[in-house]
């Protein structure tokens, strides 16, 4: 007759620890790393597991987490702008008191499947010109003066990155454009 110590039980996992694969999971499902019917399997495997390696199986082969280096432009008055080939960090912050912001993503290199911009805007205007590919997502930008302007393309193609926009304008202004020919 052997009796079982706590020792040789498995740890058991935290509702914490639970909710933040999930978290990771529906991270990696709107950065468009896993398919819908993937993210139903390994989230029901999350939901349901009670170790820490059941945990590891439903988020195995998950790209890191790590999104790179937030790149910060920041501008009291004068002209933000970038065009042509340009390398698009996964988060961009973009802060304006009184200027122009000019983002040009139309022949930019885009290595992520997701784009998260920061924008303040204090007094003045922003551009933003997307792929025409690229999807758009600015709910979570807060518009005091103005709400932004977005023309949709007449074909839509969501292969492409899809661009978060977040912040805050003040007395500020957003036109939101796909690219032309």
């Amino acid at each position: 007759m052997s009796s079982s110590t706590p020792q040789d039980k498995p740890p058991r996992i935290s509702e914490g620890e639970r909710d933040t694969a999930v978290e990771r999971l529906q991270e990696a499902f709107s950065e468009g790393h896993i398919s819908p019917e993937e993210m139903d399997e390994r989230l029901q495997v999350a939901l349901t597991a009670t170790t820490p390696g059941q945990l590891v199986s439903a988020l195995a082969a998950l790209p890191d987490k790590n999104t790179g280096p937030t790149v910060v432009i920041d501008a009291i008055g004068g002209r933000i702008k970038r065009s042509g080939r340009w390398r698009v960090p996964r988060i961009l912050k973009v802060d304006s008191e009184y200027g122009k912001v000019d983002l040009d993503f139309s022949d930019a290199v885009i290595e992520n499947p997701a784009v998260d911009i920061e924008l303040r805007l204090q007094y003045g205007w922003a551009r933003i010109v997307l792929p025409r590919n690229a999807t758009v997502d600015y709910d979570g930008l807060s518009a005091g003066w103005k709400q932004p302007i977005y023309k949709s393309p007449r074909h839509s193609n969501p292969n492409g990155p899809h661009i978060r926009i977040i912040g805050a304008m003040a007395y500020g202004r957003l036109k939101i454009r796909h690219r032309r020919r």
